[in-house]
């Protein structure tokens, strides 16, 4: 059975940082993608950031330059570092894994406040 569980959302003043995680489990014998995305207060879900099984990577104008996404194989991890953090990026955080075969997997998600 596969899950993701996110973790590190918190609150943080603007201009700050936070550094969310990703554990994927049970995906261990397929390769896949991992995509960051968000979703506001009364908003859709939307895409931040995604790296591939070969490592690369993509990211949404709002967020280039000021996040990075990153996995670490070993620990079946993916990272999401986000810096220079700004009011409106204030919204649950949700990674997704999405095989070759197009089967894709969410978490639970983990909710960043940035204060002004």
């Amino acid at each position: 059975q596969v899950h993701l569980v996110e973790s590190g959302g918190g609150l943080v003043q603007a201009g700050g940082s936070l550094r969310l995680s990703c554990a994927v489990s049970g995906l261990t014998n397929e390769p896949y993608a991992v995509a960051w995305f968000r979703q506001a207060p009364g908003e859709e879900r939307y895409f931040v950031a995604a790296i591939t099984f070969k490592g690369n990577t993509f990211y949404a104008d709002s967020v280039r330059g000021r996040f990075t996404v990153s996995r670490d194989y070993a620990k079946s991890s993916v990272y999401l570092q986000m810096n220079s953090l700004k009011p409106e990026d204030t919204a649950v955080y949700y990674c997704n894994a999405k095989t070759v075969d197009a089967y894709e997997y969410w978490g639970q998600g983990t909710r960043v406040t940035v204060s002004s």
